[in-house]
């Protein structure tokens, strides 16, 4: 398997521009006290991607779970 994939997706202006929001409000946190640091948009949603993908990897981790959780509000059980 290859040690990268590079993933494409388009979303609306108005998802993009509150994203920017999202990452502005937590790059007000302190950068050392972050798993990640400073975030752009694509750090961002690699990190919930990271996030998402521990349901599997990391089976009840709180990050797992509450990716499930988020999920399961989506109408995606996890059965």
């Amino acid at each position: 398997m290859a040690e990268t994939v590079k993933v494409e997706l388009e979303r609306s202006q108005a998802t993009y521009h509150h994203l920017l929001i999202v990452v502005d409000t937590c790059n007000q946190a302190d950068p050392n006290n972050t798993s990640h640091g400073r975030l752009t948009v694509p750090q961002l949603l690699a990190m919930l991607a990271e996030g998402a993908a521990m349901i599997n990897s990391r089976p009840g981790s709180w990050e797992g779970s509450n990716m499930q959780q988020v999920l399961d509000s989506h109408g995606y059980q996890n059965n």
